[in-house]
């Protein structure tokens, strides 16, 4: 019965990161350490609204709710959504997440958009921000920056991903 268990959570998470290599990324979370470097990059405050594309285990939204911004996330990943839906039911934050491809979503709201994302789906990404997202936003990125985009902010440690805030 457990090794029944753990093939069937072994293949769910399997088809999680293949899906999602195919979309935009696989699952691979935020540093729970790093939460605190985006939160200061983004200068995220009471209102805002910070959309995560990909939001995973929806980690970042919740660190965003917990300074008062409401946060809206998109997975395609089954298990990663699962585990941010459970979250939002009991830490009660003003966090919302869909099970939903962020390619058709709308990102016109938004204070700040927040992507983990292969570098390839850049050029796709900006498009889509360049023609949907509100002039003022921040738009950060999480370990890579943008080809020909200059970053007006940029978070370099050692030993620790980089983080790039871009104004729309």
């Amino acid at each position: 019965m457990i090794t029944t268990i753990a093939l069937i959570i072994g293949f769910i998470f399997l088809l999680t990161y293949v899906y999602g290599s195919i979309s935009a990324a696989p699952w691979v979370p935020t540093k729970k350490s790093d939460i605190g470097r985006f939160l200061d990059i983004a200068e995220i405050k009471k209102g805002d609204i910070v959309m995560d594309l990909g939001c995973g285990d929806g980690r970042l939204l919740f660190g965003a709710a917990k300074r008062g911004a409401k946060g809206i996330g998109y997975e395609v990943s089954l298990l990663p959504y699962l585990l941010a839906k459970m979250q939002s039911y009991f830490l009660k934050e003003d966090v919302k997440i869909m099970y939903k491809d962020f390619w058709g979503a709308d990102i016109s709201k938004a204070d700040v958009i927040y992507v983990f994302l292969m570098r390839d789906t850049y050029p796709k990404l900006l498009k889509k921000i360049d023609k949907e997202a509100k002039k003022g936003a921040k738009l950060i990125t999480y370990v890579w920056p943008i080809p020909d985009r200059e970053a007006y902010k940029e978070d370099k440690l050692d030993k620790k991903c980089n983080l790039y805030c871009y104004k729309i």
